[in-house]
């Protein structure tokens, strides 16, 4: 069993320590979509975009049809990461910096770890809830105080906020889902089944008129990558080291969103954000060192 296990673990690690690398510059490339593009648009663009290469991806590796419980879990995902967290982020985006969104997107991991407890029965030690809950703090005090940036709470951080409680759904459902449907075929069904949404919307606020080169490169890696390819090596970590605690490798995004704001879109990274950044690495550290438990037994599947 422990031979198992360390096998298991650092694939979880390897896998989510990519996904995040993926996620890290959905920000800042949101941030430079809403310029050109409506952000509802872009909320729902991407995920119909995505939808179409899922449907591909379905019929070539012939995948089953998820069974009529499984399309009712697939629902909650979709409401997290389809619908939830993109539509809410671009709005937020459209008024905020991409920099000071990433600190305030560090507030992530705990959901994942509270819906963890809530939907994918996961129970974890109470040093980890000390080392989430730290994070938790400084964020929280980032947002309080304004970052630095706006010295108030605006509406902004408050579509920023709901947006890490449904896309920490999101990733519950989805990671306890994958350990059956596998990571890549779990992202898939949960955007064919948005379809129905996300296409109506996507034509009915299509406007390209500002859109540039950059715009479009922009709209394409959040399509490609954020919404897509990102979530295959994602859900399959979280099915194979555990929704909590590879959730919590999240805690390290804020770092190099951070670092893609300053560097691409040449945003102010101000103390406060990277003090709040310093302190959410050395959560992440903290969290996964604890050991997480199961009430629940599942066998995690490969990446399909």
């Amino acid at each position: 069993m422990r031979a198992k296990s360390n096998v298991i673990v650092p694939a979880g690690v390897t896998l989510g320590a990519l996904g995040v690398l993926g996620f890290s510059f959905s920000l800042p490339a949101t941030r430079l979509a809403v310029a050109g593009l409506d952000a509802w648009f872009v909320a729902f663009g991407r995920a119909f975009v995505a939808g179409l290469l899922a449907i591909a991806y379905l019929a070539l590796s012939r995948a089953p049809l998820p069974s009529v419980t499984q399309v009712r879990r697939l629902l909650i995902v979709a409401l997290g990461i389809v619908v939830g967290f993109p539509l809410l982020t671009s709005l937020a985006l459209t008024t905020q910096t991409s920099a000071h969104g990433a600190v305030v997107i560090a507030v992530l991991p705990m959901s994942t770890a509270i819906w963890a407890v809530l939907r994918a029965s996961e129970r974890p030690p109470v040093k980890f809830w000390l080392a989430s809950g730290a994070g938790l703090l400084a964020v929280l005090a980032f947002v309080a105080t304004g970052g630095g940036f706006s010295g108030s709470l605006s509406l902004a951080d408050g579509y920023l906020l709901v947006a890490v409680v449904l896309c920490g759904l999101g990733y519950a459902e989805g990671g306890a889902l994958s350990r059956e449907l596998g990571g890549a075929r779990t992202v898939c069904w949960a955007l064919v089944v948005s379809l129905p949404v996300t296409i109506p919307i996507s034509f009915y606020t299509a406007d390209f008129s500002r859109a540039d080169s950059v715009v479009w490169l922009s709209f394409a890696y959040v399509s490609l990558i954020s919404m897509f390819l990102g979530f295959f090596a994602w859900y399959a970590g979280l099915a194979a080291g555990g929704v909590a605690k590879i959730g919590q490798i999240q805690l390290a995004q804020p770092v190099l969103t951070l670092m893609w704001s300053a560097l691409v879109l040449s945003e102010p990274v101000g103390w406060p954000a990277l003090a709040t950044a310093a302190v959410v690495l050395v959560c992440v550290v903290l969290t996964q060192r604890s050991r997480v438990t199961s009430t629940t037994v599942a066998t995690a599947q490969p990446v399909r």
